[in-house]
């Protein structure tokens, strides 16, 4: 029985909607209160039990890497001012990972970054998760988590779906089965960006998989796709034309895409209403601010 103790997380893409931001700042490192998206990325994962992170950047997205590195001048000065919360914060996940990085030279799609990453994973089953989307967990358990229990019954690729209304099925890649368990599916074919006529369900892949090494060889002879891109759905069904088992775990929790502006301002109310010290304060302001602009006045 393997474990998955490797992930990769892609962010070699420019960000372009979100720009002009992104044009100076990966996006990657929009902050969600006091800590960048990526931040909450690689902490999913440490929680699951990974033990080693590939980073796909793209050239200019140095600046990504800062998030883990040493600090040491920084965290003298903590260290010197008994600021022992906020040291901690700054080195505890960076102690629970290696953090290893590869530049993506051709920027083709998630599929292509994938690629960049075949002599990490090594043969072994790795995780993917997208650096610029922040997961909520709904049952306590991380949504990587959810999908290892999936893989630790199965051994097989399983990826992460959500329902999405049917306006918006033509955004991702729609999975379409049989379900196997309340929210297990037996993935039977993945169409990326379909149509509503075309989409075999309302079942959208969610920025999370795990993936058994095999994809890399299908990977390798996928054709570009939509966008003249490497598609990931597309590699995923040449792995199942092989005759290899792809489940969907419809996970609990909610997702935040970053790169989109409405879900990264839900995201940063969400999140900073979570956040004890100033909640009340916070809540407040926002249901005074709603008022206001509703009735016309400046705010």
């Amino acid at each position: 029985m393997k474990k998955v103790t490797k992930a990769v997380i892609p962010a070699a893409g420019f960000g372009t909607r979100f720009l002009p931001f992104a044009k100076s700042v990966p996006k990657e490192l929009i902050p969600l209160v006091d800590k960048p998206v990526l931040q909450y990325v690689v902490e999913e994962a440490a929680a699951c039990g990974i033990k080693e992170i590939l980073l796909i950047i793209s050239k200019g997205k140095e600046s990504l890497l800062n998030v883990f590195a040493p600090a040491p001048e920084l965290e003298a000065q903590l260290s010197k001012k008994n600021r022992l919360s906020e040291l901690a914060e700054v080195m505890e996940t960076a102690e629970k990972v290696q953090i290893k990085y590869v530049y993506q030279e051709q920027l083709n799609g998630l599929g292509g970054a994938i690629l960049c990453a075949e002599e990490f994973a090594a043969g072994d089953p790795f995780a993917i998760l997208n650096g610029d989307t922040v997961m909520s967990s709904g049952n306590g358990v991380p949504v990587l988590g959810q999908l290892m229990e999936v893989f630790e019954k199965t051994q097989a690729t399983v990826m992460a779906l959500e329902t999405v209304p049917s306006e918006l099925v033509s955004r991702y890649g729609i999975a379409g089965g049989r379900m196997i368990a309340p929210d297990v599916l037996k993935i039977e074919k993945i169409v990326e960006k379909p149509s509503v006529e075309e989409a075999p369900s309302r079942l959208a892949v969610a920025a999370r998989y795990i993936y058994t090494a095999d994809i890399f060889e299908h990977l390798k002879v996928t054709k570009p796709g939509k966008g003249g891109e490497i598609q990931l759905p597309d590699a995923t069904a040449l792995l199942m034309a092989q005759g290899a088992e792809v489940y969907g775990k419809v996970f609990s929790g909610t997702r935040h895409d970053i790169g989109d502006k409405l879900s990264f301002l839900k995201a940063t109310v969400e999140f900073g209403l979570r956040r004890r010290e100033f909640k009340t304060a916070f809540a407040s302001w926002l249901s005074e601010t709603v008022r206001r602009i509703e009735e016309g006045k400046n705010v």
